[in-house]
Order: structure tokens, then sequence, then C-alpha cells
């Protein structure tokens, strides 16, 4: 039987994360295509990078959401992670 450091959530997202989190990303899937689309047609390089700044900083704060449901749902029942957990992760959002 697995010990409460080992076990994991069935879901980590409750409902309404889930579908907050789905649709933002349904939302940068389209931006992303959006950007393909310019590269292909040729577009200004200015209008290119403005969008893919958007698409990054959009994409930024939706790993961020994820992180923070993270650490509010599937680590509630589990020890404290340590210092160095919580550098990692937060290394890890950052590459």
């Amino acid at each position: 039987m697995p010990t409460a450091s080992q076990q994991t959530p069935a879901t980590p997202f409750g409902p309404g994360d889930k579908t907050r989190i789905v649709h933002r990303l349904r939302r940068l899937e389209g931006q992303v295509r959006g950007l393909q689309k310019m590269v292909e047609e040729d577009r200004e390089c200015k209008d290119i990078l403005t969008l893919l700044s958007g698409v990054r900083s959009a994409l930024d704060s939706v790993g961020e959401e994820i992180l923070e449901t993270y650490l509010a749902r599937c680590q509630t029942d589990l020890e404290p992670p340590a210092p160095a957990q919580l550098v990692e992760m937060v290394r890890l959002l950052r590459k």
C-alpha cells in the first residue's frame, strides 16, 4: 500500500480549474496557429514578434496557474516540499 508521500490524486484539477486551463490552452493553440499563418504569409516581423510576445506571456501565465494548482491540490495531502523541491519547481517553470 503506498504511503501518503507516494500517493497522487486521481485528478489534479477541479472541474472549474480544468475548464479554465483547457480554454486558455485552446486560445493559445489558436494564437500559435496564427503565428504559423503569419510566417507563411510573409507578414511584417514586427507583427509576428508582437503576437509571439503575447503567446509567450500567456503560456507563462497558464504555467503559473498549473503550478499553483499543483501546489494547492497535489501537495496538500503530502509532506511539505523541501525548499530544494520548490526551487526545482520554479526552475522548471522558468525553462
